[in-house]
């Protein structure tokens, strides 16, 4: 797909990359089919395809519409397109320049800048986040039921005395995670552990910058890369083998790292090396002996849901799946695996009526086999999926963590 750009544009780096990526597109329209909006409405201009020919006409033009801006904001950044696309077009890199530009040429009204303000500065702050989640538990009998279930449940922290090993491997905590569902980190701590290796954590170490990105603040995005590069680089230079994520979404923005921040002269180098360093804690167990686990679970029947962070982002489509049936658990069959959840980070607030949809037909999806627990790779899907699922939704590392020896009788939540 050719482009020109016009002359508004012409010095500027990210639509430069924006049309680079675009030229990439052959309209072959193979994505439609794999784009969970475009399923869901049968709206071209809601398609990979479709947002691609609005991006390029604003570069050519110089202009856009509410309506253009509309049909790029109902992106989940699922990245399903590019596991489908046979021209290898990097589409979740384009959807985020293309609506970064758009976010300075079409005023947004009062009330979406605020919501998206808030967002973004409460999601992308723990220390924010978990209060208002304690008192959210606290007040949860009282709470109106569709509100009160939007509040996640009190979790139960594995207890495991941690040692010194000659393996260290940082754990990056995030944000939302971090605030929610704390009992993901400290069944990691616990894992490992049990692996012999040391999990440490870096204090200063905060937001990916997901959050930030993805809403079109690439400043204070690249702001959370650096804090989080400064955090963790003596830990890596001192040794440190891996920076562990086991929430897919940031997983997904830290290895962009390098991406990010190669035109940083101050950061470039440092971003590249931490990129090359994040694995997510299912790429460790698959690369270790698990037979010290032994795992001994309730949780029998487990239906997995690979969020789209982990099989589009990261490339780790069967990751989950080899290591719980290589664990013993029986996993049962679920339909439509690559299609999105509807999370997608904000995405649940931002597009509530696509997003329940999409909820509604995942559930219907993982559901039909009657599983005793559902698991996920992500904060965003698990707390999104258990707002209304019928069975528990946990991670996946809380199941294995649960049914280690001497811990089966900790509950999951």
């Amino acid at each position: 797909m050719k482009i020109t750009l016009h002359d508004s544009f012409k010095e500027n780096r990210c639509a430069s990359e924006a049309a680079d990526l675009l030229e990439a597109c052959v309209h072959c329209g193979f994505c439609l089919a794999t784009c969970p909006t475009y399923v869901d409405n049968r709206d071209e201009r809601d398609s990979p395809r479709g947002r691609i020919y609005l991006i390029k006409e604003f570069l050519e033009t110089g202009e856009a519409s509410t309506e253009s801006q509309q049909h790029l904001d109902r992106c989940l950044t699922c990245r399903s397109c590019e596991t489908t696309c046979p021209s290898g077009v990097q589409y979740g890199a384009l959807s985020d320049r293309g609506r970064f530009l758009l976010e300075s040429a079409v005023p947004r009204s009062i009330a979406q800048r605020s919501l998206r303000a808030v967002l973004r500065g409460v999601l992308s702050r723990p220390g924010l986040l978990k209060p208002l989640v304690v008192a959210g538990q606290w007040l949860q009998p009282i709470l109106p039921p569709k509100l009160a279930r939007k509040v996640p449940r009190r979790q139960d922290l594995p207890v495991s005395t941690a040692g010194h090993h000659a393996r260290r491997m940082l754990i990056a905590e995030g944000c939302v995670q971090a605030a929610a569902t704390p009992a993901t980190s400290a069944s990691v701590r616990m894992v490992l552990e049990q692996l012999k290796i040391e999990a440490i954590a870096a204090p200063s170490a905060g937001c990916c910058g997901a959050v930030n990105y993805h809403l079109a603040a690439h400043d204070a995005a690249l702001e959370n890369a650096r804090r989080n590069i400064d955090a963790w680089w003596p830990q890596l230079q001192a040794g440190a083998e891996a920076i562990i994520s086991s929430a897919s979404g940031c997983g997904t923005q830290l290895a962009d790292y390098g991406e990010l921040l190669a035109h940083d002269q101050d950061y470039a180098d440092k971003a590249a090396q931490v990129s090359a360093a994040v694995r997510d804690i299912s790429e460790i167990l698959e690369n270790e002996d698990l037979s010290a686990l032994r795992i001994d679970s309730p949780h029998k029947r487990i239906a997995i849901q690979t969020p789209c962070s982990l099989q589009h982002g990261l490339k780790r489509a069967d990751a989950l799946h080899t290591i719980l049936q290589g664990l013993g658990f029986t996993l049962t069959n679920t339909f439509d695996d690559h299609l999105c959840c509807g999370s997608a980070g904000t995405y649940s607030i931002l597009q509530r009526d696509i997003s329940a949809r999409l909820r509604e037909n995942k559930l219907r999806a993982l559901q039909s086999d009657a599983p005793d627990v559902i698991v996920s790779a992500n904060v965003g899907c698990q707390l999104h999926l258990d707002e209304i699922a019928d069975v528990p939704v946990v991670h996946w590392i809380e199941l294995i963590s649960a049914g280690i020896t001497n811990q089966t009788e900790r509950p999951l939540h």
